[in-house]
């Protein structure tokens, strides 16, 4: 069968400062905005927070100039004025350490609930996207959305947004502060800043790209790491560990390249700010002791005065609360722009146009009630679609199985058709067998029943229904598939086969596995149906496996049948045994099989073989050997399927 080539989707080119996605911005803070009283108090706390640090530098003019100053040329000082202040100022740096802890314990709660709530959107969509979508996208990289990027808005909820707004509130006030003091020395202190801020934009904006460019890297690695995992037995079998290591180093090379280069321009951000900020702080004292000694009058939104000591110690003091949220506002930038490129690949996940259903008709449980077909509330051995007319009356049409293709064709996508004017029908009860070699369109056939996939012309009719009209969960809840490649997942024994129909009782989950000949090992088994599986059933050889997979999809009783190379995976005396449920299981109801052993398919009511995605024959298993054709020829091995 041809399947879509799968892709590994980066999501998006580089990025920096200037390129930030403003929806992504939008749409990130939209979540915010069931927390708005929350999001209040946090406000109001960094505004006090801040605030409490500017107001503690000015009291130390005050500090200086009326009490310390003073006392030196007190012979006896009094210490009483002093202690007063120093408990006043005590009291102001408990309430702004007091205003930080409560918003950022605040904003842990805050950013965890935002995170949840996209974690639980981003997974219901993935429910909701079409098998295509997982066919051409790495599983590793999907995985990446839910663990490096959803992190990554972590620490900017919780972390670089309280920051960022903190620090910008810390400025505003300590520029306040400052031109309360003096403004020759403010506007000095500005002019440095400006300078500074080129310093900045320039290492930030490097830093910011390769920020981008390590979350893709990264999840990229993630997807090949998945691959390599599910397929090891592969690697190993074909002594494929060189190459592998080898392609891996690239990867990560790549990660590594990227990683350290943001994180070196991230790291240098830091030091270069604070020893600015030292240089800052010798220029000042500089200037303002210049200022000082020449008697220049100090001008400031208070009025005019002398420049003193205690003004100029305060100003040294706001000075360098003045770089340190500059240089958090730089460094944060970073964490920001990682995590809108997280919400980026997110929100593109989210935007991914899900899979369509235009279908009204339903499957419903069903009775006779004298003599006419009507829904049942309670389950019943009988099913029916319910079909809504136009006039708005409803239409019972009893579930038979009965399954035709006409003239169908299909691609997986527009440039190449795999299948070529299908045509076929199964009537209820019916037993059809796909065979053909690898490629030729087996498992499409059967991928196109459940609708995984849309048709590119024809149709497909069931029990005379347009399967287009029928909802796709309820046409998938009338089919039961057992798959060469079994997915168990963690849970009992019980709880796998249950998956099948999750209102089964334990005795008919354990009815299912007798009949599909799994209840002898099951009961084998440590805890027996209570056995927990773990790692994929990893513990489990590859039949007993297969076996669960058939009692699961027995539980659900189903009408039709998939079986695709359901006992491949099974040694053949055990598929004797297999075989004999498969046959109970298979009565009444319309099958499909593909299969590569003929001996599977003898019993089969038509074969059909495929060959590059056209029915070349069709027929019984007597009828197609005497045609002499390509059955024939894979029967007697003349031609075997590669």
């Amino acid at each position: 069968m041809s399947r879509p080539m799968r892709r590994r989707g980066h999501g998006m080119g580089a990025h920096n400062i200037k390129d930030i996605n403003k929806d992504a911005v939008k749409r990130l803070l939209s979540y915010l905005g069931r927390y708005k009283i929350k999001l209040f108090f946090v406000v109001i706390s960094i505004i006090i927070s801040s605030i409490a640090g500017a107001v503690s530098s000015l009291f130390l003019k005050a500090l200086i100039d009326d009490y310390i100053t003073p006392m030196l040329t007190e012979a006896v000082p009094d210490f009483s004025g002093f202690f007063r202040v120093i408990l006043l100022l005590g009291g102001i740096y408990i309430i702004g350490v007091l205003a930080s802890f409560f918003y950022s314990r605040t904003m842990v709660f805050v950013s965890q609930g935002v995170l949840k709530k996209i974690r639980d959107e981003m997974f219901a969509k993935m429910q909701r996207l079409p098998i295509k979508y997982f066919d051409s996208h790495s599983h590793g990289d999907l995985m990446s959305h839910y663990t490096n990027d959803v992190d990554a808005l972590r620490q900017m909820l919780s972390q670089s947004l309280p920051h960022l707004f903190s620090s910008v509130v810390t400025i505003v006030a300590v520029v306040a502060s400052m031109m309360y003091l003096s403004l020759w020395l403010t506007g000095f202190v500005i002019l440095f800043v400006l300078v500074l801020l080129k310093i900045v934009k320039k290492i930030v904006g490097k830093s910011g790209r390769f920020f981008v460019e390590q979350q893709k890297t990264l999840g990229d690695l993630n997807g090949y790491i998945e691959e390599m995992i599910n397929g090891l037995k592969v690697v190993k079998v074909f002594n494929h560990e060189k190459a592998v290591i080898e392609e891996f180093d690239k990867k990560n090379q790549m990660l590594c390249e990227n990683s350290g280069k943001a994180n070196m321009y991230a790291n240098i951000l830091m030091p270069v700010m604070m020893n600015l900020g030292y240089l800052l702080y010798v220029l000042i004292a500089i200037v303002g002791g210049v200022l000082a000694v020449n008697g220049v009058p100090n001008i400031s939104i208070a009025g005019t005065g002398v420049l003193s000591l205690g003004m100029i110690a305060s100003f040294l003091q706001l000075s360098r609360n003045f770089v340190q949220p500059i240089a958090q506002v730089s460094q944060q930038l970073n964490a920001v722009v990682m995590a809108i490129a997280g919400a980026e690949r997110i929100f593109k996940l989210m935007d991914e146009e899900p899979e369509t259903d235009e279908g009204y008709v339903t499957l419903v449980n069903a009775r006779y009630e004298n003599g006419k077909l009507v829904e049942s509330d309670q389950r019943t051995d009988l099913w029916a679609w319910k079909h809504p007319n136009e006039d708005g009356s409803v239409t019972y049409i009893p579930l038979k199985g009965e399954v035709r293709f006409y003239n169908v064709d299909f691609g997986y996508n527009e440039e190449e058709i795999v299948l070529h004017d299908i045509s076929l029908f199964a009537k209820p009860g019916q037993k059809v067998a796909f065979v053909g070699a690898t490629g030729a369109g087996k498992t499409t056939i059967t991928n196109l029943i459940n609708r995984f996939y849309d048709l590119a012309d024809g149709k497909i009719r069931y029990d005379g229904i347009n399967i287009n009209k029928i909802k796709k969960s309820d046409l998938r809840r009338s089919l039961g598939i057992v798959l060469q490649d079994v997915n168990l997942f963690s849970g009992t024994v019980m709880e796998n086969i249950r998956y099948g129909r999750l209102d089964a009782t334990d005795e008919e989950c354990i009815q299912a596995a007798k009949l599909a000949n799994a209840d002898g090992f099951i009961r084998m088994l440590p805890e027996g149906y209570n056995t927990v599986i773990t790692g994929n059933g990893s513990e489990l050889s590859q039949g007993q496996r297969q076996l669960i997979s058939i009692a699961r999809a027995t539980v659900a009783d189903p009408p039709v049948m998939i079986l695709d190379e359901a006992t491949s995976s099974i040694d053949t005396r055990t598929e004797a045994i297999v075989q004999e449920g498969m046959d109970a299981l298979m009565k009444g109801r319309t099958v499909f099989v593909i299969a590569h052993r003929l001996s599977t398919v003898q019993n089969s009511d038509v074969i059909m073989v495929l060959e590059k995605g056209k029915i070349i024959e069709r027929g019984t298993h007597d009828e197609l050997l005497k045609e002499k054709g390509r059955y024939y020829q894979l029967y007697t091995g003349a031609f075997e399927l590669d």
